[in-house]
């Protein structure tokens, strides 16, 4: 059966199983194990092998091939994919590419600022301003400043600082993937969105052979549906993962070749994001604004974007990034984000305006030093999956392009150069060697101690010293590479240690409660499935992070999935996941103090329906 046919098949089963609600009333099931509630019922953590419910079920998976296998349809997967079909094509010779994608339409789990850098852009479609593309507005002003509770102090910004972005572009980011997904069909790429990658198939010599596709038709508790279909494998000479930030196929690739072996753990932010149509007086095409401070603490990493658009309406982009690395269980990025537009130099832009639309994601904050090995046995990772994002830039589209452009080359001269052995994944490790002799290792390297220098005990006035010192006359030059001494998860003290924050009251002009916020953000899953926000172990939430921490996950999650509640016992309280409110983001999964919580995909399409964020 062709690949195209087993996915159709397998698109009218997803179909059937999904609903347009979001409710915090739904949870996942109850049912009594021990002294703990029963709460994860996904087979990653409960086997199906010994489940009898499963015993006659046919678990047969078709299986097709291809060349290359992307997992990923963002900015790092396509660029793959185009320049691979363009190589090809310029050289006469068949190459099969398939790019599977977990959301339903391109674009549709993508989220950025975003100002896009074009460098890789450039090197990857020369002629692109010449086709209809939707790089509408090209950056005509920067402002940057140090906001105080009551004040704004500004900074001056010239050619030379990482926030200068003269020559960029004010973009949604859904929108330039959809895009380049069409860039991609039209060379001969077969793109299949709303087909979630949920498992790494491996050779019997240890290589990677592939991936295989998201099983449909499995009840909340765990049993099989009558409509019941299993995934499809796709296996390939080489399977390129750019999964996104934290992606969960990656993180078993991790351990699996060891592939940090030789670099720091990886540390992240969490950035929430909205769109809004404000007053025509109020608009100013192509201004771009970042500012640091208030109301985050000076030992807390973050800051804000607002970016206004030239799409026609008076549109703007506004977000706030907090790094993970914050030690008080209180705080809630979304409430800081919240808090945040109502400065006074800043609640006056959105008066009278109106909010069109809201996500979230994890963003890699580590990089340079925490760069993993890149290429193992039959895979490669690109883009954000690994992590190049320029901290200092607030961009890495630019490198996540540019990691796949290489990659592409480095795969198609393996793939022509010798004989795929039967059997065995192809091992291109000639893509790292070109990425370190890139524009993009020299890029990430000349800023890798300006976060760092954040983590000191001048907190963001180091932070700033550092990069006006060290990287504006260095240029990164210096010497020493500063390490990082955290990993995300660690950093929560005791919720006894720390004070709780009293966050105001959502106005409703400019600030908004969490559950309306993910109404905007189109977020859907099928009821009836097993949460795929798993758990090692269902006691852990409540008697060690409630206990110690009182219960973070129900505040750093942007969408209202995790929430205590009283216990149908009365004794206490248990916790319940609102699974079908998750908007893709990964955060719980990098900062639960426990490391208990593990993000994997659920069934096809499930997930936010941005449209153009």
């Amino acid at each position: 059966m062709s690949l195209h046919l087993c996915l159709r098949s397998v698109s009218k089963i997803g179909k059937l199983h999904r609903l347009a609600s979001i409710s915090c009333s739904r949870h996942c099931s109850t049912e009594a194990t021990g002294d703990s509630p029963k709460i994860t019922t996904h087979y990653t953590i409960v086997p199906r092998d010994n489940d009898s419910r499963w015993k006659d079920v046919d678990m047969e998976r078709y299986g097709d091939e291809a060349d290359v296998v992307i997992v990923g349809a963002g900015p790092a997967g396509l660029s793959t994919a185009i320049k691979l079909k363009q190589l090809a094509n310029a050289k006469g010779t068949e190459l099969r590419v398939c790019v599977v994608e977990k959301a339903s339409e391109l674009g549709g789990h993508t989220l950025s600022g975003a100002c896009l850098e074009t460098h890789a852009l450039d090197e990857l479609i020369p002629d692109w301003k010449e086709k209809d593309h939707p790089m509408k507005t090209p950056v005509k002003g920067d402002k940057f400043a140090l906001l105080t509770k009551n004040s704004r102090i500004p900074i001056p910004i010239f050619p030379g600082l990482p926030m200068y972005n003269h020559g960029n572009y004010v973009v949604r980011l859904g929108n330039v993937v959809k895009w380049l997904g069409e860039q991609a069909e039209e060379l001969g790429v077969e793109v299949y969105a709303g087909y979630p990658a949920s498992e790494v198939l491996y050779h019997e010599d240890g290589s990677v052979k592939g991936i295989a596709t998201t099983d449909v038709g499995i009840a909340k508790d765990g049993s099989p549906k009558g409509t019941f279909e299993r995934g499809m494998e796709l296996h390939a000479k080489v399977t390129v993962f750019g999964e996104g930030c934290h992606g969960h196929l990656a993180k078993g690739l991790y351990q699996q070749f060891n592939l940090r072996e030789n670099c720091m753990p990886q540390t992240y932010a969490i950035g929430i994001k909205e769109v809004w149509e404000i007053e025509d007086s109020k608009h100013k095409p192509g201004m771009v604004e970042h500012t640091v401070g208030w109301p985050l603490d000076r030992c807390t990493y973050g800051g804000s974007f607002l970016y206004h658009l030239d799409e026609g309406a008076p549109l703007v982009s506004v977000g706030f990034v907090v790094g993970l690395a914050y030690q008080n269980p209180y705080l809630s990025p979304f409430q800081e984000f919240q808090r945040f537009k109502t400065h006074p130099s800043v609640r006056s832009t959105f008066e009278g305006g109106k909010r069109l639309s809201y996500g979230a994601r994890a963003l890699n904050e580590g990089g340079f030093q925490c760069i993993p090995k890149l290429a193992f046995p039959g895979g490669v990772l690109v883009g954000c999956s690994p992590g190049f994002m320029n901290v200092p830039k607030i961009k890495g589209t630019h490198t996540a392009m540019k990691s796949g452009i290489i990659a592409a080359e480095a795969i198609f001269d393996k793939l022509n150069s010798e004989e795929a052995k039967e059997g065995s994944g192809v091992f291109v490790e000639e893509y790292e060697e070109r990425l370190r002799e890139s524009w993009v290792w020299k890029e990430l390297k000349s800023v890798r101690n300006v976060l760092p220098s954040f983590h000191s005990r001048l907190g963001l006035y180091g932070g700033l010293m550092y990069t006006g010192l060290f990287y504006v006359l260095g240029r990164g030059m210096e010497p020493w590479t500063l390490k990082k001494k955290h990993v995300d998860a660690d950093c929560l003290k005791p919720a006894s240690e720390c004070t709780p924050i009293d966050y105001p009251k959502p106005d409703n002009e400019v600030s908004f409660d969490l559950l309306s916020s993910v109404a905007l953000s189109g977020t859907n899953h099928e009821h009836d499935q097993p949460a795929h926000l798993t758990l090692k172990d269902d006691s852990i939430p409540v008697n060690r992070n409630l206990a110690i921490y009182d219960g973070p996950e129900q505040r750093f999650c942007p969408a209202g999935v995790y929430e205590f509640i009283p216990s149908e016992t009365g004794d206490g309280q248990r916790l319940q996941i609102n699974a079908q409110n998750c908007v893709h983001c990964k955060t719980c999964d990098i900062k639960d103090p426990s490391q208990n919580i593990n993000w994997v995909v659920p069934e096809a399409g499930g997930g936010p329906a941005y449209s153009g964020m």
